[in-house]
């Protein structure tokens, strides 16, 4: 009887047992609804599961989510872009980002009323999630709430932030993700790496260390440290990538790869778009190039180039058009201004994926097994187009060099079942994981929590100098020693060579005599 009574109550106090509940502060500030779906789902998730979050963003809910408080940044709106122009390129591209999403976003939210209101809270956080990118002038809220902080970003490792976490970034192999090569480089694409690291490194130190460090000083106080030195103290980084999908590099214990978080449950399709799909007796392909671009500002050329290889396949396409019509549009093309991609992704009569690789919409495809045309046009789209092509989950198509045979050729490519198959293997590989990416986020939230900052994750690469780090110290050394050994050697051979013909002539003599 008595052990039946203690049975009962040791399962009731285990299924009652009390969860800590945390006060987490999140803030996102660029104004990218597509980087904000993967930050919106892991902050309402821990909401769920009790702990009390509060968001600043540019987007704000539509709907009261519980334990979910919402600050509207209200200076920015969301970036919608043209497609690049022909004189578009990968350099100017960096400094128009340090500019838009660096000093200029920096400069308008910090002095917007609703983050001047929260300022003058005197909350209590147990943890700080801040989007890296580079708008570390948010790193103040870190010194002001005395809070450790987690870096969250959308795309794989930047250079910059290799450095800030110590994190092995050898150009030998590992791209910059701004960058077109992939990871077997040729001599000048090594050179080439090497040197946009280094500048990138150098631009991206001056707007943090000048320009933001100012207008942050002005916003928090002058008794601010250094924003480079509160970086470095930020205890652990979750970066959208994975080792199946994205080019395996070394990642120190500080550094989660949650590449997925974003992707929830399959939702009902709209009505007319799910009779479109299952109608096709061929399949459907569907075509998007994201939240950020505007597919209706493509030139009338290329806009002709893909209406005229749709045309030519039997499968119906799915196009995300952000205009009421398209000239010329062929029968077996829908055009809508807005789509719930996963959902159709989701869909297996959904053959192909026409994208521009943004993070999320790779992810999204590789998850549900659906091959993809890639035509990067800016940011991490390179590098992530280089990774698909190479794990054989689709064809990376140079906007530039587009074509109407090329599009219809990479479209009966990736139609083909056995690429069709191919793409179900990587959605498998992408799916094996010790813990779902959602359930890894929270985990490592907690434990960042539970153990005050983490420190113990980070190695003494972060601090080190240069001079160590490289070894440039012990390599001086050791050419010393070698030097020093090959004098001696010289040294003696010299003298040897000198006394010997010598010991040589007497011996003669005194054999002779």
């Amino acid at each position: 009887m008595n052990t039946t009574i203690f049975t009962t109550l040791s399962v009731l106090l285990t299924l009652c047992a009390v969860v800590q509940s945390y006060n987490i502060l999140g803030i996102f500030p660029l104004a990218m609804r597509s980087h904000f779906q993967m930050f919106e789902t892991i902050m309402k998730e821990l909401a769920r599961q009790g702990h009390t979050v509060t968001v600043i963003s540019c987007f704000s809910q539509k709907n009261v989510v519980k334990n979910y408080r919402d600050i509207s940044l209200e200076s920015n709106q969301a970036t919608v872009v043209d497609l690049p122009s022909e004189n578009w390129s990968l350099y100017n591209e960096f400094f128009i980002i340090l500019e838009y999403a660096g000093h200029n976003l920096c400069e308008n939210e910090l002095r917007s009323r609703a983050f001047q209101e929260f300022l003058k809270t005197d909350e209590k956080f147990d943890l700080i999630i801040i989007e890296l990118f580079t708008s570390e002038c948010f790193m103040g809220l870190a010194h002001k709430f005395k809070a450790p902080i987690i870096g969250i970003t959308t795309r794989t490792v930047m250079y910059w932030d290799n450095i800030k976490f110590g994190n092995p970034s050898n150009p030998a192999y590992i791209s910059n993700n701004m960058l077109t090569t992939g990871p077997r480089k040729s001599f000048l694409e090594r050179l080439e790496t090497t040197l946009v690291n280094e500048i990138h490194q150098y631009f991206h130190d001056y707007y943090v260390n000048v320009k933001n460090q100012k207008m942050a000083e002005e916003v928090f106080g002058t008794d601010l440290p250094l924003l480079s030195d509160i970086s470095q103290n930020i205890s652990l980084l979750f970066t959208n990538s994975h080792c199946s999908i994205t080019p395996s590099v070394p990642l120190v214990p500080g550094i989660i790869e949650i590449a997925g978080a974003h992707i929830g449950s399959v939702k009902k399709l709209p009505e007319h778009i799910e009779m479109w799909i299952n109608e096709s007796n061929h399949g459907v392909v569907y075509f998007s190039m994201g939240s950020l671009i505007r597919a209706d500002s493509l030139s009338e050329k290329r806009r002709d180039m893909f209406i005229n290889a749709f045309r030519r396949i039997p499968q119906r396409v799915l196009l995300k058009w952000e205009n009421d019509s398209i000239p010329d549009k062929p029968d077996n093309v829908m055009i809508e201004k807005w789509m719930p991609q996963f959902d159709i992704l989701s869909h297996p009569n959904v053959k192909a994926f026409v994208t521009h690789g943004g993070m999320f919409g790779v992810s999204e495809a590789f998850h549900c097994g659906v091959p993809m045309i890639i035509i990067p046009m800016f940011g991490d789209q390179y590098e992530n187009a280089e990774s698909v092509e190479q794990n054989g989950g689709g064809i990376y198509l140079s906007y530039e060099n587009l074509s109407e045979e090329a599009i219809y050729d990479a479209l009966t490519t990736v139609l083909d079942p056995k690429f069709n198959m191919k793409a179900k293997e990587l959605s498998v590989r992408f799916k094996d994981r010790p813990l779902p990416p959602l359930k890894t986020v929270n985990y490592w939230i907690e434990y960042v929590i539970r153990h005050k900052g983490a420190s113990h994750l980070k190695t003494a690469a972060v601090r080190m100098p240069l001079y160590k780090y490289l070894l440039l110290d012990v390599v001086a050394f050791l050419l010393l020693v070698m030097l020093i050994f090959m004098f001696f050697v010289y040294y003696v051979t010299k003298t040897v060579l000198r006394i010997l013909p010598r010991r040589l002539s007497c011996s003669a003599k005194l054999k002779k005599n």
